[in-house]
C-alpha cells in the first residue's frame, strides 16, 4: 500500500529534477548562442541557471535521493553490534532533527523577509527563490524521523527496495 503511494510521488520528484536540469541546459545553450552568434550577452540566462541549480540540488536532496544513496560515514556504527548501530543511528537522526528544527524559525524569517527583493533580470521575488530551503529542511526532518522510527538499514546500506525511498 505504502509503495503504491510513494513510487508515483518519487517518479514525479524525479521528473521535476529532470525538468530543472533541462532548464539549466537550455539556458546554457541560449547564453552561448546569444553571446557568440549574435554578440548580445544576456544576463537572464545566468540568473535562470543559478535559480534552477539551487532548486535542483535542494529538491533532489529532499525528494529524489534515496537513503542508501546518501554519503554517510558510518564506520563506527557498522563495526559494532546491531544494538550499537541502532543507538548511533538514533543519535544521528535526533541530532539532525534538532539542528534542522532549530534552524527553521530563522530560515523562515529570512525567507519571508526576502519578499522585498526581486531577482535582477527575471523579476522573481527572492522569497520564492529561497523557499525551497524550507521544503528541504522539513523533508530532512521527516526523513530523519522516518529513519528513527524504522531503525537501522541493512548492514552496509545496500537496500534497493522501495522502502529505501
Amino acid at each position: 500500500m505504502f509503495d503504491r503511494v510513494i513510487r508515483p510521488l518519487h517518479r514525479l520528484a524525479e521528473a521535476v529534477a529532470a525538468f530543472l536540469l533541462a532548464v539549466i541546459f537550455l539556458a546554457f545553450l541560449v547564453q552561448i548562442v546569444m553571446r557568440y552568434v549574435f554578440n548580445w550577452p544576456v544576463g537572464w540566462t545566468t540568473e535562470l541557471s543559478l535559480a534552477a541549480w539551487l532548486w535542483l540540488v535542494l529538491w533532489g536532496a529532499a525528494f529524489v535521493l534515496r537513503d542508501n544513496e546518501e554519503i554517510r560515514i558510518d564506520t563506527f556504527a557498522d563495526s559494532g553490534s546491531p544494538r550499537r548501530r541502532r543507538v548511533v543511528q538514533a543519535i544521528g537522526a535526533v541530532s539532525i532533527m534538532v539542528l534542522f528544527g532549530m534552524s527553521l524559525p530563522a530560515s523562515w524569517a529570512y525567507v519571508t523577509f526576502m519578499k522585498v527583493e526581486k531577482a535582477a533580470y527575471l523579476g522573481v521575488r527572492m522569497d520564492f527563490m529561497y523557499s525551497i530551503y524550507i521544503v528541504f529542511a522539513v523533508a530532512v526532518i521527516a526523513r530523519s524521523l522516518r529513519q528513527l522510527v524504522r531503525g537501522p538499514a541493512p548492514k552496509g546500506g545496500e537496500s534497493t527496495s522501495a522502502s529505501a525511498l
